[in-house]
């Protein structure tokens, strides 16, 4: 029997970014150094996949420091971390390794720049996402607010409208963080951005290769976490760019053939915390039910590394 065919578009880039791949090598470094159990609080990065795999190395993953022993290293995650855990950390005596990718950390000292110049300031993000609690956790309660939405921009009342700056999590999508931050520039003309855009590189270079797809495709599906943000970015992203059929799925197991439909182009993408493994298997499902193509669609090269730091690279 003749197999239909089928055209992947796999947009590029996609999956792993520097500071995923960063994180996950200090884990990994962690464990070598020190032997398991090594603790890591949260996921070190939002795919089970991943913490699976270090899991089986030797990795505790714990929601809070008070799940890990005072003798063993514990790992903040690619997230970063309040202020407020890190004093704890010392005050344990803990070894810490602070995976906390650069581009967030170049967040929390914007944020805590403003703040020491007297602003208050309005942190545009999602609430209880583990980058916006640590961003939040830099300055007292109280000094960073958090906007999520146009219409929370309309309305939020900081204590002085003439002395505000703002700052963004790293894996919003590109649109929505524009709108809002219209919003805030029209209500308070005042107001300070960040010397260079919040949104990371890598959340952006995505968000553009899926775009390039979109329109293209009859369905299209990212691999990633539901509770990574830039991947659901990813899926939204898509759907507002024309694609009729967007789904985001962990595995490839979890793929609805006939949620997919009748296809000819099927595009696929991946988050930034999910491994190429992922790709790869999804390639793999459609070889055994369709003749495939593949189209890489590149939007540009990424050449971005973040080194760990040298006492685990000895």
């Amino acid at each position: 029997m003749t197999r239909q065919p089928l055209t992947l578009l796999l947009a590029s880039p996609r999956g792993f970014c520097a500071g995923v791949e960063r994180a996950v090598l200090m884990v990994e470094e962690t464990l070598r150094k020190y032997g398991p159990p090594v603790y890591v609080r949260h996921e070190i990065v939002h795919n089970r996949y991943v913490v699976s795999s270090l899991e089986a190395k030797g990795a505790v993953f714990v929601d809070e420091l008070d799940a890990a022993p005072d003798n063993r290293p514990v790992v903040f995650s690619a997230h970063g971390v309040p202020r407020s855990v890190q004093a704890v950390a010392r005050a344990r005596g803990m070894r810490t390794v602070d995976a906390t990718c650069p581009l967030v950390t170049k967040v929390h000292r914007e944020a805590k720049r403003q703040i020491d110049d007297g602003r208050q300031v309005l942190m545009i993000g999602h609430r209880s996402h583990p980058e916006v609690v640590g961003t939040m956790g830099q300055a007292p309660e109280g000094r960073i607010l958090l906007v999520q939405t146009a219409q929370e921009a309309e309305t939020v009342a900081p204590d002085s409208p003439e002395c505000l700056a703002y700052v963004t999590q790293t894996t919003l999508s590109v649109d929505d963080a524009a709108e809002i931050i219209a919003v805030l520039r029209r209500r308070f003309p005042a107001i300070e951005g960040p010397r260079k855009d919040d949104i990371c590189y890598a959340t952006t270079n995505r968000q553009h290769a899926v775009k390039a797809i979109a329109g293209r495709c009859d369905a299209l599906i990212v691999l990633g976490a539901p509770n990574s943000c830039n991947s659901v970015r990813l899926v939204e992203v898509a759907a507002r760019a024309g694609c009729p059929a967007a789904f985001l799925v962990r595995r490839a197991a979890e793929i609805d053939w006939e949620a997919l439909g009748p296809i000819a182009r099927l595009g696929i993408s991946a988050g930034a915390s999910a491994p190429e493994a992922l790709v790869d298997e999804a390639i793999a499902a459609c070889r055994r039910r369709f003749e495939v193509t593949i189209e890489e669609v590149a939007v540009t090269r990424e050449e971005i590394t973040f080194k760990i730091p040298q006492e685990l690279g000895e």
